[in-house]
């Protein structure tokens, strides 16, 4: 049977629309990230107490004093583990793409509950979207808006629309409708009608949809880190592709807490907007503890505090948001995007350090090799310094080197390779194919992006027979390298894909094996690039890049301290490496 070519037909009309339609995803790109820019910058201003302090009165308000003082403990912890700034910019892309879901989802709904003709055409539509995987909307919307905050938010915002359509509909569909007859009755028009008896009776379900639109609004920002969409989703990114368990836990505790304070919130203020609710509570009476615990400011009181609170914290904001200066005090933005290989995450934060002591403010974004390559050719990332070629990135290169600048290689000897214990009897990968069963029919592998997975999936293995015989396990550099440090330590036989600089062979017995019939290629180069115009817009950065250049004997040590010593504070591993080489950065950058 003839494969029907769907995913062709979506990367064509992907193309297309990117070729055709860039004006119109440049404006949306603008004004939702100057929107969320802006307020991200608003709710990071004040300091975390006054902040949490707002938020206690509206859980006061809404829920009572032990919410108030659960939710402000909750902030607090937020703040404690070091990640309140990241909690602050996930809150502004989970805010800013509601809002956006409900403003589509709530009119939406509304129509499908008057129209079954409407309902029978989106409830299609909308088991589609529930249905597909989260990961999917990230594609497209990485071609459209390159990497950052607003193709995530764009992704988050149709993956949480569908709950906000369908509890519109059913709350409305639930209203009683004698009262809807009798309304129509007393001539009533149909609006009027909507907006005195359906949206009042319905107002609980519907709240229960924003509740949901959130939640699910909470869980894609944080799946957006992986196109450096900032925030907890990017430091949780992280955490996995290094496997560092304490950054992990942080960020994990972190978005726990903002999902359980968004939830209790906006569930209490779904039940304060219910009148059903409301006439219930009203008709409560409560005394002793039972009073205290259950006691709800009147709203002008509520609001008063509220705005006092608010004052309090935009005056604390804009007082500690004074310029602080930075040394030679260029004042522009560097953009440097990485992938989670260990040479790459080195001299990333190299260069991060050393351009920041020349005055420029640098931002360090961790996104896989596919949206990288498409976020500089949007002009969103100005560089990428380790590209490796011909082969590896060549795919992603040769797709987009018209929009790339090459600023030349800063290491010329990278190789790739398939590795084994050091005393393990094969010394070829031809040898492999004897004994598949001593390596558990396995090749233990890195992300499925690099360039290395390609060729050992479509070259290494036909050629040396391995295909049918081993299974090439997809999964991260750090796991990989977790894998590979149980083996040592248990002296079991393993398979794994590695490549050459990386420091694993100083730290683990291991050894490469021999490629004879050269299926790997010659050996590589890692470029550096920039996107179209860094070299104009920045042309003393691109010179000081021009001349760098490192050894092996200078590059492992870096990683060593990096990547090992100072897992977790790369800038530590940084500061102890530059101590040791004080002349190394100040020759490349006089």
């Amino acid at each position: 049977m003839h494969k029907i070519p769907v995913g062709e037909w979506a990367d064509d009309a992907v193309n297309w629309l990117t070729k055709h339609g860039e004006p119109v995803f440049h404006a949306i790109n603008v004004v939702i990230g100057g929107f969320v820019s802006h307020l991200e910058a608003a709710l990071q201003a004040p300091p975390a107490v006054a902040f949490a302090l707002v938020v206690a009165m509206i859980g006061l308000w809404l829920r009572g004093p032990l919410a108030a003082v659960l939710v402000f403990l909750g902030m607090m912890l937020i703040d404690n583990l070091g990640e309140w700034d990241a909690a602050m910019s996930t809150l502004a892309q989970v805010l800013v793409a509601s809002l956006a879901a409900l403003v589509v989802g709530i009119p939406v709904g509304i129509l499908a509950a008057r129209s079954s003709r409407f309902a029978a055409f989106v409830r299609p539509v909308l088991d589609f979207m529930q249905t597909m995987p989260a990961f999917v909307y990230l594609l497209p919307a990485v071609f459209f808006f390159g990497i950052g905050q607003v193709p995530g938010i764009i992704a988050t915002m149709i993956f949480s629309l569908p709950p906000g359509v369908r509890l519109t509909q059913l709350g409305i569909s639930q209203v009683d409708k004698e009262m809807v007859e009798a309304a129509d009755a007393f001539g009533t028009p149909p609006a009027r009608t909507l907006l005195r008896v359906q949206l009042p009776l319905a107002l609980g379900t519907i709240m229960a949809g924003v509740n949901q639109v959130i939640m699910l609004s909470l869980s894609m920002v944080v799946i957006s880190g992986m196109v450096g969409a900032q925030g907890l989703g990017t430091e949780v990114f992280g955490a996995i592709t290094q496997l560092d368990i304490a950054g992990g836990v942080n960020a994990g505790l972190a978005v726990v807490v903002l999902a359980i304070t968004l939830d209790r919130l906006t569930g209490a203020l779904g039940e304060r907007l219910n009148p059903v609710t409301r006439r219930k509570a009203a008709g409560i009476h409560t005394r002793g503890w039972d009073m205290v615990l259950h006691y709800r400011p009147r709203p002008a009181f509520a609001l008063s505090g509220l705005l006092v609170v608010v004052l309090l914290a935009a005056g604390l904001g804009i007082a500690g948001t004074g310029g602080t200066g930075s040394g030679g005090g260029k004042g522009k933005t560097i953009t440097i995007g990485y992938i989670p290989w260990d040479e790459d995450v080195a001299i990333s934060h190299l260069w991060k350090r050393t351009l920041e002591d020349k005055g420029y403010k640098v931002k360090l974004e961790q996104v896989d090799a596919g949206p990288l390559y498409a976020g500089m050719a949007n002009g969103n990332v100005d560089l990428f310094l380790d590209s490796w070629l011909p082969a590896t990135h060549a795919d992603y290169y040769n797709r987009y080197k018209d929009k790339l600048e090459n600023l030349g290689p800063w290491y010329d000897n990278a190789s790739m390779q398939l590795a084994v214990l050091k005393d393990d009897p094969a010394n070829s990968v031809e040898d492999l194919a004897k004994d598949p069963a001593r390596y558990k029919n396995r090749i233990v592998g890195i992300e499925p992006s690099a360039g290395e997975m390609k060729i050992v999936r479509t070259k290494v293995m036909p050629q040396y027979g391995l295909d049918g015989k081993f299974t090439l396990v997809q999964s991260s550099t750090p796991a990989m390298l977790a894998e590979l440090t149980r083996a040592s330590n248990s002296n079991t036989p393993i398979v794994v894909t590695l490549w050459k600089p990386h420091w694993a062979y100083a730290k683990f017995p291991i050894k490469p094996l021999a490629d004879p019939k050269g299926a790997f290629g010659t050996a590589e180069k890692s470029y550096m690039l920039a996107r179209k115009g860094f070299s104009t817009d920045f042309p003393e950065v691109a010179g000081w890049l021009k001349k760098f250049k490192m050894t092996d004997q200078q590059l492992f040590p870096l990683e060593d301290d990096v990547m090992n010593k100072y897992k977790g504070r790369e800038q530590q591993g940084v500061e102890e490496w530059l101590k040791a080489n004080p002349d190394f950065m100040s020759k490349i950058t006089s």
